[in-house]
């Protein structure tokens, strides 16, 4: 099972956030690659640098025949023609797209880094995920995402958007 984050928190080229994550979301069902299922969409509040517009995110489940390198080679290109610059660290941007899980794959090192480390301090991928894959398990601490958001109670993980 392949998992991705996405998020959104500034008009992109495609449009506002919510326009940019639904059109992102329809391009990840070609190029080698078959949306299984999206979750809801969820407007959440920004993480790490908490003076900026909230953010929209979304987690995916798809399949796919390229390896995490070419995946991620396909994500950044993405971002790019959403008008993505890589600049603030946890800054805005209009389209943020992060491979969570890749089929349990543990490493370090080529990018990306699987699984996500980020995953279990983040309501908002966690949410989601348990929408998408309620079944799934971290490949590491071998809980679901129910179980880590259990863990955060108290952090929102966010509205899903109607």
């Amino acid at each position: 099972m392949i998992l991705i984050a996405l998020g959104s928190n500034v008009s992109s080229l495609w449009g506002p956030p919510r326009s940019t994550l639904e059109r992102t979301i329809g391009s990840l069902d070609s190029g080698g690659c078959r949306l299984i299922k999206a979750s809801s969409l969820f407007e959440t509040a920004p993480f790490g640098k908490t003076d900026q517009p909230n953010f929209v995110n979304a987690v995916v489940r798809i399949a796919c025949e390229m390896t995490p390198e070419a995946l991620l080679e396909q994500l950044q290109r993405l971002e790019r023609l959403a008008g993505r610059v890589h600049s603030e660290k946890w800054g805005p941007r209009p389209l943020d797209l992060d491979i969570i899980d890749f089929d349990g794959l543990i490493r370090q090192e080529p990018p990306p880094v699987l699984p996500h480390p980020g995953i279990p301090q983040r309501p908002f991928v966690l949410a989601p995920i348990a929408e998408v894959a309620p079944r799934w398990r971290h490949p590491i601490l071998r809980k679901t995402a129910a179980q880590m958001l259990e863990q955060l109670k108290g952090q929102s993980e966010g509205a899903i958007l109607g």
